[in-house]
């Protein structure tokens, strides 16, 4: 049974002023998603939001350093597809510097690790895992840890939180659960505060998967941020590119969203696909890198 102190929001530390956008900028990326073919004006946005225009306006100059405008630019179709250019050039380059080594860096300055094989098959059992809720820039995020780094990243839309740490507990069924917001607020401003960005501190992260996936799980890690890859991409530098289909389920069971970016994971046409943990947050996502880029 899941504790109810678990979906308690905590905020210990983490940026308050995106969090508590998000809702607002989630109402303002449905809206884009549905119409940004036809380029809706700011205007049309901000009635969608249930904002002013100017609120708009100061709301995307705060959480993603963009304007509205350049928001629905960076969701457009010639977008995705200008992100996919040289992403096959990109993952090439990524692996001749020893990608599937612990200390490949991305944007995030991560290392990272794999737990062995029997670790994974024996369903975590004798893991302990931390977890807490905190705010960040795409709504309330689940950051959850082990002594060896953070193991788990997810994220919960309002009224949703139980129902993410149970997906999120499935995965390690046997590990023991410890809530713990104090221990993993250091680890979610490192996450979403780009200010924290170091490559002498770097963020560890601990995979915890089968082969395959830990395979595809660090390949993404080659995927820079303001880039992008499709499922073949990513199929051909793990084993075959007729193995897509393989790799896509293995994109949509990483543990450690945003930080393994999946989110930069598009099909071949450009267009988006899906996302574990929602389509509009996945937008949102690629539009706050564009504006991190863009700064």
């Amino acid at each position: 049974m899941l504790q109810t102190s678990a979906i308690k929001a905590v905020p210990a530390g983490a940026p308050s002023g995106p969090a508590s956008d998000y809702d607002l900028v989630r109402r303002a990326v449905a809206f884009i998603s549905e119409h940004w073919r036809g380029q809706p004006e700011v205007e049309e946005i901000a009635e969608a939001a249930g904002v002013t225009p100017t609120e708009l306006h100061h709301l995307f100059r705060r959480w993603a350093g963009l304007t509205p405008k350049a928001f629905v630019a960076a969701l457009t179709l010639d977008h995705a597809r200008q992100l996919l250019r040289d992403s096959a050039s990109v993952l090439d380059a990524s692996h001749e510097v020893g990608l599937s080594g612990p200390g490949r860096l991305h944007d995030l300055f991560v290392t990272h690790e794999a737990m062995s094989p029997g670790e994974w098959k024996a369903g975590g059992e004798g893991l302990t895992i931390a977890y807490g809720f905190h705010p960040s820039p795409f709504g309330m995020a689940l950051v959850m840890a082990t002594p060896r780094g953070l193991a788990g990243l997810a994220f919960a839309d309002p009224g949703a939180e139980a129902a993410t740490l149970a997906d999120m507990r499935s995965r390690w069924p046997k590990a023991r659960y410890v809530e713990d917001a104090a221990a993993t607020a250091p680890l979610a401003r490192r996450v979403f505060d780009a200010k924290l960005w170091r490559p002498d501190q770097p963020l560890r992260v601990v995979l915890i998967g089968t082969d395959f996936e830990v395979r595809v799980w660090e390949t993404l890690l080659g995927i820079p941020m303001g880039r992008a890859a499709t499922y073949s991409d990513i199929a051909a530098k793990v084993c075959t590119p007729k193995a897509a289909r393989a790799v896509g389920a293995a994109v949509g069971k990483n543990p450690v969203c945003f930080v393994v970016p999946c989110h930069r994971v598009i099909g071949k046409d450009g267009s988006l696909t899906g996302y574990h943990w929602g389509l509009t947050r996945k937008r949102a996502m690629l539009g706050w890198e564009a504006g991190k880029i863009a700064s």
